[in-house]
């Protein structure tokens, strides 16, 4: 029996089977996803979705959906589904499905009088092709199937309306044909691994609704264009492959080889563990000779911050040390004065990130205690390790720098520099100007351990420069962020005051391999972050105690960018507060971390199916937000995995 399963009266129960949503990528950039029923929710979902480097550097819908209907003895049954105004549905090809399965394919069964069919759809590796699979189970005689693909041709962030600039014209191609709608797209070739009787009839379906952008506070209206429909007789046991290709197929009669042979290509997602690997999977981008990891998805792009912080659990803890060692050379290339690119493409970056660059030291360090080659490490990094140091030492764009007592000072008035970058209103929700808790506790990480690769290496200059500074910023971060009476540390401490709201950050210092503080305020940190913020879904970024605490992330951008650091539940955190956990309490404490990730195996078939989502709701009963599937939430529970399972080994 499949691991990921679902049953007819889930499915048929809309409210239950549109919450559920599918993500598959190529590993190129390319994705496919909708729900469960194959009903799209969002702007971001459709079944064949590519970068357009040569548009505008993003992704495109290009094949939004495809409606199948089965003719049998004159009687039509149209298998799709699409929301219209006023909370219809049309057609309600869903009542039809039996089974919905997701090992290793997302698989499909329908039943529809004497027919029985099944539909798995695939999207092959590296290359901007959907394939769908259809397998007849039982038929009569007289049974067709027709098959109306629904186009978009427009970015992923915007909505397709009906126009006069359109092109509606078809080529026929071997076993289908090829459309495309607007100048400078790519063609879209539609083949099948059978001929097959193409009959034109092109209209525009109005006013199809995407109710999640509707919840989200955007436009949720969208026209999609279908140039006609296909037709094929079938019988009994036949299997007919649909390809939606950017390139043509030569040679249709190949498309059930490739099918097969990508299949072969899958991890099984038959356990909760298999399914976290299959999705870091997901977010590896593979081109153009560089390797970049995808923040999440939908709307996510490759994010320094993310990358850096994602990387080992996405590759080390599964044993991808040649993964993890391409993204950081191909980050390495984008450094520029200290600082990474935190967003926008590598044509427009933007900096703005105080944090990004000190997890790169972070992210090395992990490599490093895999692969065990300090001298190499150093040779091939330290050259950037140095700039960034330097950089933050002597000072850098957005006024980051070293303050005379050795810690890092960032921030200028309407930017918000660390993770918690919500912005409204021009105003940073959270701006954290002067000097994080985590940016020092991570700063101090990162000198500490680069002298320890000098000192493999022997760099006598490096060493004999910076060896004297971790004493004072120890010093000068316990007598900052540490308070006795209150038994945690500062968040922030700004030009002004010290901000003693209780937040995750300060989990962080005690977290790292090399941490400013003793385990005493090692178990204070978490005591107060187990007491205030632990959720079954991660850490949230505010106590309930404090008046500016969110509980619930909903409505429109404002309303939402409001309560993303002010309460919200991230699962990323959990990685650190059970890497803190862990090396205090070493194996005693892996019943409790345990229990934690067991907790996890639920959200396999909640939001994003067989992936972790983005956030969490504060308050409970912590309901799935924002991204279906994030990459750090997915790396961090391959991490704390990982740690178990090596803890385990030393106590065997």
């Amino acid at each position: 029996m499949s691991y990921l399963k679902f049953d007819k009266s889930q499915l048929i129960n809309l409210e239950y089977s549109l919450s559920k949503e599918i993500i598959r990528s190529n590993r190129a950039g390319s994705y496919a996803s909708t729900t469960l029923v194959s009903c799209n929710t969002r702007k971001y979902h459709g079944l064949l979705i590519c970068p357009m480097e040569h548009l505008d550097g993003e992704r495109h819908v290009l094949l939004s959906t495809m409606d199948e209907t089965v003719v049998e003895h004159g009687s039509e049954f149209n298998l799709g589904i699409h929301k219209y105004t006023g909370d219809n549905y049309h057609p309600k090809g869903h009542k039809y499905l039996r089974d919905f399965e997701a090992d290793p394919l997302p698989k499909f069964v329908f039943r529809i009088g004497n027919v029985i069919m099944t539909k798995e759809r695939l999207l092959v590796e590296k290359e901007q092709q959907m394939l769908i699979r259809y397998t007849i189970i039982e038929a009569d005689r007289q049974t067709s199937l027709r098959f109306k693909p629904f186009l978009a041709f427009r970015n992923i962030h915007q909505l397709s309306k009906s126009n006069m600039h359109a092109n509606t014209k078809t080529w026929h191609i071997p076993n289908g044909i090829k459309s495309r709608l607007y100048d400078g797209y790519p063609y879209l070739h539609m083949q099948f691994s059978k001929p097959v009787e193409f009959i034109a009839s092109p209209d525009w379906y109005y006013d199809i609704e995407y109710m999640e952008e509707m919840k989200r506070g955007y436009d949720y209206k969208e026209d999609l264009f279908t140039p006609g429909y296909f037709e094929i007789p079938v019988k009994k046991g036949e299997v007919i492959i649909f390809s939606a290709f950017t390139s043509m197929v030569d040679n249709p009669d190949f498309l059930k080889r490739k099918f097969s042979n990508e299949l072969g290509k899958r991890i099984p997602r038959n356990n909760f563990k298999n399914c976290l690997i299959n999705s870091a999977q997901q977010f590896i981008v593979r081109k153009d000779k560089k390797t970049e990891i995808i923040a999440g998805f939908h709307w996510f792009g490759s994010w320094g911050r993310d990358t850096f912080i994602s990387l080992p659990g996405l590759t080390l803890a599964i044993d991808d040390t040649k993964t993890c060692k391409n993204v950081l050379d191909t980050m390495s290339g984008k450094l520029r004065e200290g600082l990474f690119p935190n967003v926008g493409s590598d044509e427009a970056p933007a900096f703005n990130s105080v944090d990004a660059p000190l997890w790169y030291f972070w992210a090395i360090q992990q490599y490093a205690r895999v692969v065990r080659s300090y001298s190499v490490i150093w040779k091939n990094y330290g050259k950037f390790m140095k700039s960034v140091l330097n950089a933050y030492r002597s000072g850098t764009s957005f006024n980051i720098r070293m303050l005379e007592n050795g810690l890092i000072y960032a921030g200028e008035a309407g930017k918000a520099l660390t993770w918690m970058d919500a912005v409204v209103d021009g105003k940073p929700v959270t701006p954290r100007i002067g000097c994080p808790v985590e940016i020092n506790a991570l700063w101090y990480n990162a000198v500490m351990f680069s002298l320890e690769l000098a000192r493999r290496a022997k760099d006598e200059a490096f060493i004999s420069e910076w060896e004297r500074l971790p004493e004072m910023i120890s010093e000068s971060f316990i007598e900052g962020f540490w308070d006795d009476s209150k038994g945690y540390l500062a968040d922030c401490i700004t030009d002004l005051e010290k901000d003693w709201s209780i937040r995750p950050n300060q989990i962080i210092a005690a977290s790292v391999e090399y941490s400013p503080v003793d385990d005493q305020i090692k178990l204070a940190v978490l005591k107060v972050v187990e007491k205030c913020l632990l959720t079954p879904r991660g850490l949230r970024t505010l106590s309930p105690t404090n008046e500016k605490y969110i509980g619930i992330y909903q409505g429109n951008q404002e309303s939402r960018d409001s309560a993303y650091h002010q309460g919200t539940v991230w699962p990323w955190l959990l990685e650190h507060y059970c890497e803190a956990y862990l090396n205090i309490h070493k194996t005693s404490g892996i019943p409790f971390v345990q229990r934690i990730v067991d907790g996890f195996e639920p959200v396999m078939f909640e939001h994003g199916i067989g992936t972790i989502s983005e956030i969490y709701d504060g308050d409970p009963p912590h309901l799935p937000k924002g991204a279906i599937s994030q990459a750090w939430s997915v790396a961090a529970l391959l991490r704390i995995i990982q740690k178990i399972e090596l803890l385990k080994q030393v106590e065997s």
